[in-house]
C-alpha cells in the first residue's frame, strides 16, 4: 500500500514517455462529476465536430476519434494510463484538434491523469460517491479537485454556479472560469442569459443569448449537462449558431433515460446508480406526459414500476439503505433485483436495499435476482398509462457476477420480453 502512489506515478510517467506525450498537441478537455459526465463528453464531441473540428473523445460507452467509434468493453470509465496514452496518441494521429476525456475520482486517485497536458475541465456536480474507496465525501471530492488543480492559468475551468462544492473548485484552480447555470452563462465578465423554456422527460428547448437549442434529452440535471457543455463550448471559441445546429443533431446517449418503448406503457432504461441520479430519474418519469397529452398517474397512485439493484463487489454499500428510501418514496411497485453483484450475494444487497425503506413499504418490493426474470414481471405488470423504469446498466456491455464477464444488452433483452408479451396478446 505504501508504495503504490510511486507505482502508479511511475506507469503514468513511463506510458507518456512511450506514446511521446501527444497530450501536448492536443487540446484535452476534462469532464469530471459525480452524474453527467458521458453526456457532456458526448455532447462536446459532437460540438466541436459540427464547428468543423476533428474530435476524440473518450467515455464509459465508448473510445471515439472523428467519426470513427468502438465500444468501451474495459468496464472501466477512465482506462489505464498506457490505454490512456495509446488513446491520446491515435487521435494525435488521427489530426484531432480537441479530445474530451471522461475524468474519474478513482483515475486521479491511480494518477492516470498525470501527464496529460489539460487545457480545460468540465465540473458537472458532486455528491456522495465512492465513499468506501476513498474513505470520505471530502476525500472523494478532493480527488476530482486534483483535476482542477493542474490546469494552467491560460485554462478554462468550466463550474455548475448550483452545485454546493463550485465555490471550492473556483479556489483550487488558477484557470480563467467560466460559470453556468439555469439562469447564465458567465465568461471573462461576459453574460450570457440562460432561460429553460421547456424541460420534458425527453425534449428541452433552451434560450441562451437568443440563440434557440432544441436537445433530445431530459430533465433539469440533463438541462444542465447541456449548458456545461454549451459553456466550454464558448470558452473555446465556438458560436451559439454551430452549437445549436450540433445538439439539434445530437442522438442522445444510449442507457440514459432512454425511452425502448412508449405505447401502450412506456419503458425507460437509465444508468443511474448513486442516490442522487435515482431521485432526479424519477422525478422526471413522474412528472413525465404520455404522447397523447394525458398526464401519467403520479408515483402515489401508481405509474411507476421501478426495477433496480446496487452494485457488489464491496463498492458503496452506504448507499444501498439510501436507494430503499427513494424507491419507496417513488415508485407504486418496487422489483429488487441483480445488478453487477460481482463476489457479493446479491439477496443480501437487497435486504441492505430493503433496510432504507419506510416500515409501512418494507414488504412492497418483490425481489426477483434474475435480472431478466425482474424485467419481464415488471413489463407484465404495467398497464397503459404505467411507466416501466429500469435502472443501473444503462447501456453497459457487461454484467459482473463472480468475477464473469456475462455480455448484456439492457435494452435489447427488455425489446425481447415486450415482443415475447405482444405475441401472447395477438
Amino acid at each position: 500500500m505504501f508504495l503504490q502512489p510511486a507505482y502508479h506515478l511511475l506507469l503514468a510517467a513511463l506510458a507518456a514517455l512511450y506514446y511521446g506525450f501527444p497530450s501536448r498537441h492536443l487540446t484535452v478537455i476534462g469532464v469530471t462529476g459525480t452524474n453527467g459526465k458521458t453526456t457532456v463528453v458526448h455532447l462536446l464531441h459532437e460540438i466541436f465536430a459540427a464547428a468543423g473540428f476533428k474530435a476524440g473523445s473518450l467515455s464509459s460507452l465508448r473510445f471515439k476519434i472523428n467519426n470513427d467509434e468502438t465500444p468501451n468493453l474495459l468496464k472501466m470509465t477512465m482506462p489505464g494510463r498506457l490505454q490512456l496514452q495509446k488513446f491520446l496518441a491515435q487521435c494525435r494521429a488521427s489530426s484531432c484538434r480537441f479530445v474530451i476525456l471522461e475524468v474519474t475520482s478513482e483515475g486521479i486517485k491511480q494518477f492516470r491523469h498525470r501527464f496529460i497536458q489539460f487545457r480545460a475541465a468540465v465540473l458537472t456536480n458532486v455528491t456522495p460517491e465512492h465513499i468506501e474507496s476513498h474513505g470520505s465525501f471530502e476525500r472523494y471530492r478532493d480527488a476530482k479537485l486534483e483535476l482542477f488543480r493542474c490546469l494552467p492559468p491560460s485554462g478554462w475551468a468550466v463550474l455548475n454556479r448550483e452545485d454546493e462544492s463550485a465555490e471550492l473548485f473556483k479556489r483550487a484552480t488558477a484557470a480563467k472560469i467560466v460559470w453556468y447555470s439555469a439562469s447564465a452563462i458567465e465568461l471573462e465578465r461576459v453574460g450570457h442569459p440562460v432561460h429553460l423554456l421547456k424541460v420534458e422527460s425527453s425534449y428541452i428547448l433552451a434560450d441562451v443569448d437568443d440563440a434557440v437549442i432544441e436537445a433530445p434529452l431530459g430533465g433539469f440535471f440533463n438541462a444542465q449537462n447541456l449548458l456545461a457543455a454549451v459553456a466550454a463550448a464558448l470558452a473555446f471559441q465556438i458560436s451559439l449558431s454551430a452549437i445549436a445546429q450540433a445538439v439539434h443533431r445530437f442522438p442522445g446517449v444510449p442507457g440514459r433515460l432512454e425511452y425502448v418503448s412508449r405505447t401502450p406503457f412506456a419503458v425507460v432504461v437509465d444508468y443511474a446508480h448513486t442516490p442522487d441520479a435515482l431521485e432526479k430519474v424519477y422525478q422526471v418519469l413522474q412528472s413525465a406526459r404520455l404522447p397523447d397529452g394525458q398526464a401519467e398517474r403520479k408515483a402515489q397512485s401508481g405509474g411507476l414500476i421501478c426495477v433496480l439493484g446496487s452494485a457488489g463487489g464491496g463498492r458503496d454499500k452506504w448507499k444501498r439503505p439510501e436507494l430503499g428510501r427513494i424507491i419507496s418514496r417513488y415508485c407504486q411497485e418496487i422489483i429488487l433485483t441483480s445488478e453487477d453483484p460481482d463476489e457479493e450475494d446479491p439477496d443480501q444487497i437487497a435486504s441492505a436495499i430493503q433496510s432504507g425503506m419506510p416500515n409501512d413499504k418494507i414488504q412492497m418490493p418483490k425481489v426477483i435476482l434474475d435480472r431478466r426474470t425482474a424485467i419481464r414481471e415488471a413489463l407484465r405488470s404495467a398497464h397503459s398509462g404505467d411507466t416501466v423504469v429500469i435502472t443501473g446498466m444503462g447501456a453497459q456491455p457487461w454484467f459482473i457476477e463472480k468475477g464473469k464477464k456475462i455480455p448484456w444488452d439492457e435494452r435489447r433483452i427488455v425489446r425481447e420480453e415486450l415482443e415475447k408479451i405482444q405475441n401472447k396478446t395477438d
